[in-house]
């Protein structure tokens, strides 16, 4: 199979669809890999890396499109990429359909095969290409999230884990899942007062236990989430429902009351957000300021920490690559219903009820468009 990997073009993402030494798996298979020119190069993957690795390497994203059938990215693909997009195309990527009605409709027209990292799963019932993102995600929030709270930046002029004398900062969590764990990981690492928010309870159990009186475990409802954000200097908002669009958990009123100066960063933005004050912003220009609340909102989070996010992220995409390579779309879905459960869109149909409620597109169940 013919695969391509483009130059991602999204704001400030560095990031690469394959290593060079994923390249050099698939060659390996028999597959030829189609690498456009400068994909790897930000973080220090040359062409003659690809090269040395297998890689063919062109000259411009319509090569990559006109000739590969499989495209391998990590964003979303754009505007101009979607509109080389051709029905013998499957794409495998983040996709995050929900909240973002101009890019599904966009691919629906095109009539390729749409796999998003974000809704495959595992035996578990855990998402395992989202997982390392996600990771990266929780950490770099807390990361951001301490620099917003600097005065130069907006914030209350507060130090996370304080001083001798001096309180640390009030961190709250909201949502316990991967990216959650890795941020209330980092917080207590830095000293900070954390709380987490769940309503799974095996959850806040496995937290309590693991870190025991230096976390405050909460479940989550409208009165506890009120009042843990309303004190808090920092929010860290990381609920997620696969597919779907974020729940609006974090109201207008509660932002109007926190403190002046302190800081929400909105993880899952990609997903539209989980407070109604956010919107998505740039590592360009990633905060702004309502009701004197710093909001981070930036949408490619780990696109700032390049290198770790594509070495990570290939770890676990490459042996769904090779299985899509080797036996085709319709096929490796056929046999792998975890893969399966990543097919958002296919054949100018929506495959993804919670994407087809968001976007108002009909819902197409996936079975009846494999192998037609």
């Amino acid at each position: 199979m013919k695969i391509g990997v483009p130059k991602e073009i999204k704001n400030r993402e560095y990031r690469v669809g394959l290593t060079p030494a994923a390249v050099h798996e698939l060659c390996g298979h028999k597959h030829k890999v189609l690498v456009e020119t400068g994909a790897g190069v930000a973080i220090g993957f040359s062409d003659e890396d690809y090269r040395q690795a297998g890689a063919h390497i062109v000259e411009s994203p319509r090569e990559v499109f006109e000739l590969a059938e499989l495209i391998v990215k990590v964003k979303e693909p754009q505007s101009e990429e979607r509109a080389m997009l051709k029905p013998e195309h499957t794409l495998f990527t983040y996709l995050h359909l929900a909240p973002d009605k101009p890019q599904t409709d966009d691919l629906v027209r095109s009539g390729a095969t749409c796999i998003a990292y974000e809704t495959v799963t595992d035996r578990t019932g855990h998402l395992p290409l989202l997982a390392p993102m996600s990771e990266v995600a929780g950490r770099m929030a807390i990361q951001a999230g301490a620099h917003c709270l600097e005065k130069v930046m907006g914030g209350r002029g507060v130090l996370l884990g304080g001083v001798p004398g001096v309180p640390p900062s009030r961190v709250t969590v909201v949502g316990g899942g991967v990216v959650g764990q890795n941020a209330i990981a980092m917080a207590i690492g830095m000293g900070a007062q954390v709380t987490v928010l769940d309503r799974n309870m095996d959850v806040l159990r496995e937290l309590d236990h693991r870190y025991g009186n230096r976390l405050t475990t909460l479940f989550s409802t409208t009165q506890t989430l009120d009042q843990a954000v309303t004190e808090s200097d920092l929010v860290i908002g990381s609920v997620l429902i696969p597919g779907a669009s974020a729940p609006k958990l974090i109201t207008r009123d509660m932002i109007r009351r926190m403190p002046e100066g302190s800081v929400i960063v909105d993880v899952a933005i990609d997903q539209g957000g989980c407070a109604e004050t956010s919107r998505a912003t740039t590592h360009d220009d990633p905060t702004f300021i309502v009701d004197g609340v710093v909001h981070y909102c930036v949408a490619n989070m780990p696109g700032a920490v390049a290198r770790t996010s594509t070495l990570a992220l290939n770890n676990v995409t490459l042996p769904y690559v090779v299985a899509l390579a080797n036996k085709g779309a319709d096929r490796a879905m056929k046999e792998d219903p975890h893969l399966k459960a990543g097919l958002n869109v296919a054949a100018g149909k929506v495959t993804y009820r919670e994407v087809a409620d968001a976007t108002g597109h009909p819902y197409t169940d996936p079975e009846s468009l494999l192998g037609s």
